[in-house]
């Protein structure tokens, strides 16, 4: 494992070139969902392919492309795309942004996705705070790294999402009249959607929404004592018994809908980052 801890000290070397370090927070922007960067006034965009030992994103509405910037006063760094299992990269390439960024001096972490909703009470284009999840993933990114340079190897999950982040952002979302629900996200390996017998077995075991990405990175984030909290983008209904077939093309049209009230609230959740 001694190369992959060179893999980060190299990429964060490179960045660091570019006199930008010390940002404040990272953010992560999931499937259909960029319209934070219009929020951020960027001072340098790197496509992902030119930064060392980054992986690329090969999903649509993916831009792939890293963006230093701040958003009000505040420096951070957001990832336009991130990368997951299904795309044939292993679970330390799709996580390996995220301990880049903490080498770089992040204090927070704010991830978004976009999710199928199975509590009935979820609609589409509705945003749900992670309060919890269920990791269905077929392997941690923790896998192998028994250096304490990565962290303790067993970190504690009882409590992967930061209560100030997620306090903060419900604030923020009062505070501009949009309603944040409160649920629970299980991750799965993808890249095919569920089943109505699988719907119903994931509504079972206790989760209101379902996706491909997250998990791994919140995985990491504990691992490294890093504070974060995560938003979902409700994209389709996943009611077993009423199910409609979905195109990933829906799928991002919702997000692109729901992206603007989210990334007003992640904006104004940065500005109030003490």
């Amino acid at each position: 494992m001694q190369t992959l801890l060179q893999q980060i000290n190299d990429t964060a070397a490179y960045l660091q070139k570019f006199n930008y370090h010390q940002a404040k927070a990272g953010i992560v922007l999931g499937t259909g969902l960029g319209e934070l960067v219009q929020h951020i006034q960027v001072e340098k965009s790197i496509p992902y392919h030119e930064i060392p030992h980054f992986p690329e994103s090969t999903v649509e509405s993916h831009k792939g492309q890293l963006i230093f910037g701040r958003i009000g006063a505040v420096p951070v760094i957001a990832m336009q795309g991130r990368f997951h299992y299904y795309e044939g990269y292993t679970m330390q390439q799709i996580t390996f942004p995220i301990r880049v960024m903490k080498a770089l001096g992040i204090q927070h972490l704010l991830l978004s996705n976009a999710a199928g909703g199975m509590n009935p009470a979820f609609k589409k284009g509705d945003l749900v705070l992670l309060d919890d999840h269920i990791n269905l993933q077929p392997e941690s990114p923790l896998r192998g790294l028994n250096s304490p340079a990565f962290g303790t190897r067993f970190p504690d999950m009882s409590s992967p999402y930061d209560k100030n982040l997620g306090q903060l952002l419900l604030q923020a979302a009062a505070d501009k009249g949009c309603t944040l629900h409160k649920g629970v996200y299980v991750s799965v390996m993808g890249p095919n959607l569920e089943t109505r017998a699988e719907y119903r077995f994931l509504r079972m075991i206790g989760a209101d929404m379902v996706g491909m990405s997250t998990v791994p990175e919140v995985i990491v984030a504990n691992q490294l004592q890093l504070p974060c909290a995560a938003v979902s983008v409700i994209t389709d209904e996943c009611d077993p018994d009423n199910l409609h077939p979905v195109s990933i093309e829906e799928i991002i049209a919702v997000a692109g809908k729901a992206d603007e009230k989210l990334s007003s609230i992640f904006a104004e959740v940065v500005k109030r980052i003490s």
